[in-house]
């Protein structure tokens, strides 16, 4: 069984806040002004973050969990 999680490339993000907008489980937030950072633990990997950062710089990352 595979969990799907956001990810965030850091270093390009503008932390427009598009993503934090449109998650559905609150697990975005800006750090610092400077980027998005992803609440792992809250996180479903919806992908609507993904689909809606203008920057395109959020992936789904496809995590492997072992049972």
């Amino acid at each position: 069984m595979a969990k799907r999680l956001a990810e965030v490339t850091k270093d390009l993000c503008a932390a427009c806040g598009c993503c934090v907008k449109v998650c559905p489980r609150n697990a975005i937030t800006i750090h610092e002004g400077k980027y998005a950072l992803v609440d792992v633990g809250k996180c479903i990997g919806c992908s609507l973050c993904a689909k809606e950062c203008p920057a395109s710089i959020i992936t789904i990352k496809k995590l492997e969990v072992v049972a």
